[in-house]
């Protein structure tokens, strides 16, 4: 009997065509894992990064170089600790040769000791790594003045699995692989088949419309699996993070989060007559997404007065819903996981109910 379903043979099909081509494997399964593999490696934790400054030859650098040498010494014996314990390097230049590696950025900043106990400091504010040399190289001279802490401080190192930005980073490129698939695997198929006419052979045969659609979400959530799965299992046995709340939420959000996405290409495709203005118009709607939903970096970035736009992207909440079942053991009753299953099923009904009321099969 399932042999026989329209629905059972068009899920099929689309199942053939999409594995008998390794192009489309590749960017499905490979790209997304081969970016989180070199992402991770690139930001994963390092020892205190060397503070390498330029300093302008004169007099005091003798002096300068002698308490760099005992702060390096000290630090070489730390096994960790703030930005002011890395080591730093000073390399004494003409004042004229560090100003310039300074306005070209090869040096976050030049320290010009004077006579006495005078040190200037030049550096652009708007940098954090110059800021922070500021900071490490004053500390030290400070030190070596005779200033002393009134209060006595203790470091407590955290470096626990969650806190990295690989963590932060695994449910980003799940939401982005959820948004290209349901967005190109979708709506770009759809426009090919009506480019080649084959949307119109179709309606001429005796198959019921909600099979030819449902046949390709099915294949659309079938594509899924092996997504999540492999990107899951690289952040778990590859770079240990964890997963603190329910695996069956993950794949819930992942999935009505794919619907929405799914949906939204659907509706791109009702009326694109050509792969040009499908393009454009997946562009428009993804390159906002990318930049403002959070997949690479924090959306709290970006100004208050955008932030309801940027909550209501189905994306925002996709990769928001993971990061806190994932990451912080949310389950289903957490405010934030039930709004954003709320919104990207919004999404996904709101955008299925105007593609097939819209949708042009000729």
């Amino acid at each position: 009997m399932l042999q026989q379903s329209p629905f059972f043979q068009l899920y099929l099909s689309r199942l053939r065509e999409f594995f008998r081509q390794p192009a489309r494997i590749f960017w499905v399964y490979g790209f997304p894992t081969l970016l989180a593999v070199v992402l991770g490696y690139a930001f994963q934790s390092r020892p205190p990064a060397l503070v390498a400054v330029d300093v302008v030859a004169g007099p005091g650098v003798d002096a300068l170089r002698n308490a760099v040498e005992a702060h390096n010494t000290k630090a070489a014996g730390s096994t960790g600790g703030p930005a002011a314990s890395a080591p730093i390097i000073l390399d004494v230049r003409p004042e004229a040769e560090a100003l310039n590696r300074l306005r070209t950025g090869k040096t976050p900043l030049v320290v010009q000791p004077g006579e006495g106990s005078n040190v200037s400091y030049r550096y652009d504010p708007t940098r954090p790594e110059s800021a922070a040399a500021r900071e490490a190289v004053n500390d030290l001279v400070q030190r070596a003045a005779g200033r002393s802490d009134p209060v006595a401080t203790q470091d407590v190192l955290v470096t626990e699995p969650g806190s990295r930005y690989i963590d932060f980073l695994i449910p980003g490129l799940i939401g982005l692989n959820a948004m290209g698939g349901g967005l190109w695997g979708v709506g770009f198929f759809l426009v090919n088949l009506r480019i080649g006419k084959l949307l119109k052979c179709y309606v001429a045969t005796p198959m019921p419309r909600r099979d030819f659609l449902g046949a390709i979400l099915a294949a659309r959530l079938t594509f899924l699996t092996p997504d999540l799965a492999v990107l899951l299992a690289l952040g778990l046995f590859a770079f240990q993070m964890p997963i603190r709340g329910g695996l069956w939420l993950v794949v819930l959000i992942d999935v009505v989060g794919a619907l929405a996405f799914a949906g939204l290409g659907l509706l791109i495709a009702c009326r694109a007559a050509t792969t040009e203005t499908v393009s454009g118009l997946m562009n428009l709607i993804m390159m906002p997404m990318w930049l403002l939903s959070g997949v690479f970096f924090s959306s709290d970035r970006f100004p208050a007065a955008v932030q309801p736009l940027i909550q209501a992207l189905p994306l925002t909440q996709l990769v928001g819903g993971l990061r806190l079942v994932i990451l912080e053991g949310a389950g289903l009753g957490h405010e934030g996981v039930l709004r954003a299953l709320a919104i990207l099923a919004a999404w996904a009904v709101g955008t299925f109910w105007l593609a097939l009321k819209w949708f042009k099969w000729t």
